[in-house]
């Protein structure tokens, strides 16, 4: 009967896990699919899953979409492919075809037709991160210029003075006329429960006392963090550590690379709970932090976020607006991955931060487990990090088909069925070793 609840945990984490994945390169392969047909190469099979087939149908182009027995990825067979890999041609076929029909096989193609065709798909899991992102910022809307209380969040002692729809126009005295400035007044106020504010209220100004402006309060726990582990959630208020006292999310920190990586004893208020206060322990992870300048910090982090005494007010995001803001996020996201990879070439991070199915498959339950809007995040960021992997020139990824595609482009003709079989192998090597090197840091990393 103890064994129960971790076969559930392993059932649930498996799910969510086989969604994010059948998502992802469903559309990614769907980027395959339909640029090709635009481009006039025909597709043979469409397939969600690999092995046995379960439901088929063939459309009125020639292409069979089926859902098989394996829901671990999926591909496209584009007619005139020896295998599902494109890894070939089909010689047998292609040499029983006339020109015109050669024209619509990937084989046959123009060489514009067949590269757009291959760098489709890693296209796609950027177009599907910006459009998920970009309808998240619409969903939960933009903050206004001026900081003005939607909510307050939910505190042991309460709201104190402030009130929704009030703006904070001064904090313990210092003008807060935006939130850069609302941001700047954070670390220099006092370790106190409460503080001053001046707010303007039903059009005049008031001095009230309300809680400290950024409380030691979970915002968002981030899946796999020490925090996430030690079972802290979301809306969490830290009171104490070690039996110290703490009263703003910067005292926190602070102990937190004060303890060096020691356990924690952490006494916790629960909004679920609020009179039975929690007792739990936390081992802080050494994390390799990025940077604003493109590198890396090492410190000791718990891997929860704090914010503001109160959910800023926010007015609706437009279109424009939210994916204009969502490819900003979504380049970020690439280029953080960039300088990850780099650093872990040249030694300057932990290799342990390259994770592999299990970690993913872990981070996708955590993220799931946390709310769908943060699952949905999650399908986001591993989209585009999927996107960048294929991209890169290995053979049997799309990048390293484009890398054939340049050669072809310079030299005027294809590698040579030998070499482009040697290749071949060589990347199917190297793609294997990096899943077992990440496998590895899943089992043995920290």
């Amino acid at each position: 009967m103890d064994l129960i609840p971790d076969l559930g945990n392993f059932a649930y984490t498996v799910i969510v896990f086989v969604i994010a994945l059948l998502v992802i390169v469903t559309i990614h392969e769907f980027g395959h699919y339909i640029v090709g047909r635009w481009t006039g190469i025909k597709a043979d099979v469409f397939s969600v899953g690999f092995g046995p087939v379960l439901v088929s149908r063939v459309d009125r182009h020639g292409t069979r979409w089926q859902i098989a027995a394996l829901p671990l990825g999926g591909y496209v067979k584009f007619r005139g492919d020896a295998d599902a890999a494109s890894a070939g041609p089909d010689t047998a076929a292609l040499s029983h075809m006339s020109a015109q029909e050669r024209r619509h096989t990937m084989h046959g193609a123009p060489l514009w037709a067949r590269a757009l065709t291959v760098a489709a798909g890693p296209a796609f899991n950027f177009i599907l991160s910006i459009l998920v992102i970009a309808g998240l910022m619409m969903w939960t809307g933009t903050a206004t210029k001026d900081p003005v209380v939607g909510s307050v969040v939910a505190l042991p002692d309460g709201a104190g003075g402030l009130r929704a729809g009030d703006r904070i126009v001064a904090v313990d005295g210092r003008d807060t006329p935006d939130y850069p400035s609302l941001g700047r007044v954070v670390d220099t106020l006092p370790d106190s429960a409460s503080i001053s504010y001046r707010v303007a209220r039903d059009g005049r100004e008031v001095a009230i006392t309300g809680p400290q402006l950024f409380p030691p309060r979970f915002a968002g726990v981030a899946p796999q963090s020490a925090a996430y582990q030690a079972g802290l959630q979301e809306g969490d208020v830290i009171t104490a550590v070690d039996g110290t006292p703490v009263t703003r999310f910067q005292q926190l920190q602070h102990l937190v690379q004060a303890g060096n990586g020691a356990p924690l004893a952490l006494t916790v208020w629960r909004p679920s709970s609020p009179d039975q206060p929690l007792t739990l322990t936390l081992t802080p992870k050494r994390t390799d932090l990025p940077t604003a300048d493109g590198g890396f910090e090492n410190r000791w982090l718990i891997g929860a976020t704090g914010s503001f005494v109160f959910a800023p007010q926010t007015r609706p995001t437009g279109l424009t607006e939210a994916l204009a803001g969502a490819s900003t996020q979504t380049w970020g996201i690439i280029t953080q991955s960039v300088s990850g990879l780099v650093n872990m070439v040249a030694g300057n991070i932990s290799s342990c931060n390259l994770r592999g199915a299990i970690g993913i498959a872990q981070g996708s339950a955590a993220a799931a487990k946390s709310g769908l809007e943060s699952f949905i995040w999650f399908i986001a960021v591993l989209s585009t990090a999927v996107g960048f992997l294929n991209l890169f020139p290995i053979p049997v990824l799309d990048g390293g088909h484009l890398m054939f595609h340049c050669y072809e482009a310079i030299t005027g003709k294809p590698p040579s069925e030998r070499v482009m079989n040697a290749l071949m192998a060589v990347g199917l090597v190297l793609v294997l070793s990096l899943m077992l090197f990440g496998l590895s840091n899943d089992i043995f990393c920290p």
